[in-house]
């Protein structure tokens, strides 16, 4: 005889799975602390900067 289940158990548990691996997702796209954020930053307009100086004047 198969093993009865709780439908409305293993309905929650799928969609406390998906949260989960959502989550997981979240942290890794938005996961940046505030100095990492301010770095990537500086970074990015010291390379503007740079690329501005360097064009040519018509």
């Amino acid at each position: 005889m198969a093993e009865l289940i709780n439908l409305n158990k293993a309905r929650k548990a799928r969609g406390r799975a998906a949260d989960k691996a959502q989550a997981a997702e979240n942290r890794v796209r938005f996961g940046q602390t505030k100095g990492q954020k301010t770095i990537t930053r500086l970074d990015a307009d010291r390379q503007r900067r740079d690329l501005d100086g360097k064009k040519r004047e018509d």
